[in-house]
């Protein structure tokens, strides 16, 4: 039978390039994210191969993905794959000088966004003791960097929540499993320097970073194996990256 995925965060990067290979691989799609006009184009430019439905809402609004979740049509309830990609990272300061706001909206999205969308999911999955997870990640989540501090807070956190669900599922015969991405190259540091594009840029220059293609490939590889073999854990680097600091650069 078909499979039904879930994204979250599927407009841009990581998450819209999994939405494009997960339709190559006959999947049929619910795609989430904030901005209506992106989902309802990538929901145009996919349904054209699989069907594909659109949901709009702020995975930090737990009352929105409660709604948005919960009144799934009957032939998109049943998720198979759950792909928790959503995130973000804001700022780049010193622990004594962060910005509160900034705090709220990384640990917001990050940590508690992850678990509301989850919440809605896992039940059906552990029912049926089939279901497969895919927790998004960082390297950030395995080592804290200058400047770092709550973002890589955020992301241990998603780390240590992707093994708690993998130790709680596994006698339901969930797979769960994560990707932790070094430097890829999106939207990401724009959103981090709030739209300083010119320093945003400066972040990918000087060597060839990750493309979203290139984790989404590696998303589609972990989806598709046989039942009982579950990638549980992966960092992914460009050639370039040793560490979070150590870049080399042409």
């Amino acid at each position: 039978m078909t499979k039904t995925a879930l994204i979250t965060g599927a407009t841009s990067g990581i998450g819209k390039a999994t939405a494009e290979a997960f339709a190559k691989e006959g999947f049929n799609l619910i795609i989430c994210g904030r901005r209506k006009e992106a989902l309802e184009k990538l929901q145009k430019e996919l349904g054209e191969e699989v069907k594909v439905l659109s949901l709009q809402f702020d995975v930090r609004n737990k009352e929105a993905v409660k709604n948005a979740i919960g009144s799934l049509p009957s032939d998109f309830q049943k998720i198979d794959i759950l792909v928790n990609n959503a995130g973000n990272a804001h700022g780049l300061d010193p622990i004594q000088t962060g910005n509160l706001d900034d705090w709220d909206a990384m640990i917001d999205i990050n940590v508690k966004g992850l678990l509301y969308v989850s919440k809605m999911i896992i039940p059906q999955m552990a029912e049926r003791k089939d279901g497969h997870i895919i927790n998004i990640g960082s390297i950030a989540g395995k080592e804290v960097y200058p400047n770092g501090n709550v973002y890589s807070a955020s992301k241990h956190a998603v780390d240590a929540i992707n093994k708690g669900m993998r130790i709680d599922l596994n006698e339901k015969g969930i797979r769960v499993g994560a990707i932790n991405p070094g430097l890829v190259e999106t939207a990401f540091s724009e959103v981090r320097f709030k739209g300083d594009s010119e320093r945003a840029k400066s972040v990918y220059q000087g060597y060839q970073p990750l493309k979203p293609e290139d984790i989404a490939d590696i998303i589609r590889f972990m989806v598709t194996r046989p039942s009982h073999v579950n990638i549980a854990d992966l960092l992914v680097l460009p050639t370039a990256q040793a560490s979070s600091t150590i870049v080399h650069k042409e």
